[in-house]
């Protein structure tokens, strides 16, 4: 059997003049979470909405379970669940005649009540879709997913606008879908969850992989000290106390970073050295500790802290 649950090679897709995927390339196993991160207009949508079959790309090759997406559309969809941010789901539909309609479209689904209860949905069984919370919409679209039993499951921001009880039931049931052998491509904006669920990641920018690899791989074994304090300390100050091949870097709201090339620098003595700086110059640092690159410090070195407009 295949092992790869999506293969996507050099793949092109403009609109117009402006090119949204740049000759992109990634793998997602199976049996595995692959999270698909990115910055507003990366072109993270146009990658999966051609893995699902959505779109036709321009260039390049995509395979999902082995099959091309739009010419073995047919043979997919039994085998590939879809979760859509938005959109998928008649407004007038009731949530559970709605979940048990897609449940009769599958040979072995799962049960939906059971599902029901599991994505805490039971109360608002007989709800029109239209007028459930935000949240329910999403783990109603969520349930929908699922209910076939997929091979491969795509999950588009499945926890936006999710209470964090709804946020943690979902992450467990993304969990034991691996568990289970299911291929599980996420998208998201919370780098939490990637970080909590994805056994690989693969960070896009501008149409183009600019990272790709384990959360562990990615965010190294190099550590860093952090502290918050007023802003506008003098760093220069500060560094010229440390050890030499440390940096410091301010970020908004007084948070400060302290990273050395040498990472035995970053132990006691370091800590006693900011610690006494601090002291000197009047300064109370608060949260001071050492701890390892996290993966939205990855992010934002690689696609920039820069608002992007779309």
């Amino acid at each position: 059997m295949d092992t790869a649950a999506v293969e996507v090679t050099d793949l092109v897709k403009s609109y117009g003049s402006t090119t949204a995927v740049a000759g992109l390339s990634f793998t997602a196993p199976r049996g595995a979470v692959t999270a698909l991160l990115g910055p507003n207009g990366a072109g993270k949508t146009s990658t999966i909405e051609i893995c699902e079959g959505f779109r036709q790309a321009d260039s390049g090759t995509v395979r999902v379970l082995g099959l091309d997406p739009i010419t073995d559309a047919r043979a997919l969809k039994p085998r590939v669940g879809v979760m859509l941010q938005a959109g998928g789901v008649p407004t007038g539909a009731r949530a559970g005649e709605w979940l048990r309609l897609m449940a009769a479209f599958h040979a072995d689904p799962l049960p939906p009540q059971e599902l029901m209860e599991r994505l805490g949905l039971v109360s608002v069984a007989r709800t029109p879709f239209r007028r459930l919370s935000g949240g329910q919409q999403q783990r109603l679209s969520l349930a929908a997913a699922v209910i076939g039993r997929p091979e491969l499951v795509f999950l588009d921001e499945p926890t936006a606008g999710l209470d964090p009880q709804a946020r943690m039931a979902t992450w467990e049931l993304v969990t034991e879908l691996r568990t289970a052998g299911v291929g599980v491509v996420l998208t998201t904006h919370y780098m939490e969850e990637a970080e909590r669920l994805a056994d690989r990641v693969v960070i896009i920018d501008h149409g183009r992989v600019v990272a790709d690899g384990g959360t562990d791989e990615l965010t190294g074994a190099d550590q860093e000290l952090r502290f918050r304090a007023a802003p506008g300390i003098d760093s220069a100050s500060l560094l010229s106390a440390l050890p030499a091949g440390c940096r410091v870097e301010e970020f908004p709201g007084g948070h400060y970073v302290v990273t050395c090339a040498d990472p035995q620098a970053l132990g006691p003595g370091l800590l006693a050295t900011v610690t006494t700086w601090c002291a000197a110059q009047g300064i109370l640092p608060e949260d001071l500790r050492v701890q390892r690159r996290s993966l939205e410090d990855v992010f934002l070195e690689l696609t920039g802290r820069d608002l992007r407009e779309s």
